[in-house]
């Protein structure tokens, strides 16, 4: 992953992103094999040092890995356009361009496929505790008949990705002055819901720009 120099992209604690992305988003699976790119979008369990998540029995995708398995699961978290009428550079010398805000983790490994019904099952049911305990009236795997649910695991494949490497990065403004920060921070706050959720992530991001100090 592209890191400038400067250094203030990059995230302190990636596994901490990794958790908080992959809580709420799911994954894009690259590998690459003889025949080309493969690329699936899929829910992932962080812990343990891997990912663990589900494929459908008819996604090719799982016969490629086991073929060879190195891949990337990549997530993403907000992202938007950032309008260079929103700096206070603007109004100063004019000297702006457009850029773009987000969020992101890409996790480098090795995958491992799964048959076993009690695997598949335990993943299916982690997956479902996680989306539906915060629910009103969550949908428990126990609802629906445990012959229809075995028919069903019977149709999907396990993937475990044992992680090798995480490489994070948060492009959040980071780079302008406090008050061109400032200025995007306030343009998204009141703007669409996917640019006040970049703002969220601008308004607690570890990194930002610090106002200068003077003796």
């Amino acid at each position: 992953m592209y890191q400038p120099g400067h250094g203030k992209f990059s995230v302190d604690d990636p596994l901490a992103l990794l958790t908080e992305l992959a809580q709420h988003r799911a994954a894009t699976l690259v590998s690459l094999g003889d025949d080309g790119f493969w690329t699936t979008m899929l829910p992932l369990i962080v812990g343990d040092g891997v990912l663990r998540g589900h494929v459908a029995r008819a996604n090719r995708h799982w016969r490629a890995l086991e073929r060879d398995s190195g891949a990337v699961a990549i997530f993403y978290g907000p992202d938007t356009y950032i309008s260079p009428a929103w700096y206070e550079e603007k109004r100063l010398t004019g000297k702006v361009v457009p850029t773009w805000n987000y969020s992101m983790v890409a996790v480098h490994g090795t995958i491992t496929v799964h048959h076993e019904p009690d695997w598949l099952l335990e993943n299916v049911r982690a997956l479902v505790l996680r989306h539906e305990t915060p629910r009103p009236a969550p949908w428990l795997i126990d609802d629906a008949p445990a012959d229809y649910i075995a028919t069903q695991a019977r149709a999907i494949v396990g993937l475990e990705l044992a992680v090798e490497r995480v490489e994070a990065k948060q492009k959040l403004t980071q780079n302008r002055s406090v008050e061109d920060f400032e200025g995007v921070l306030a343009a998204m706050s009141a703007g669409l819901p996917r640019e006040q959720a970049v703002a969220r992530d601008m308004a607690t991001a570890t990194k930002r720009p610090r106002r200068a100090t003077h003796s």
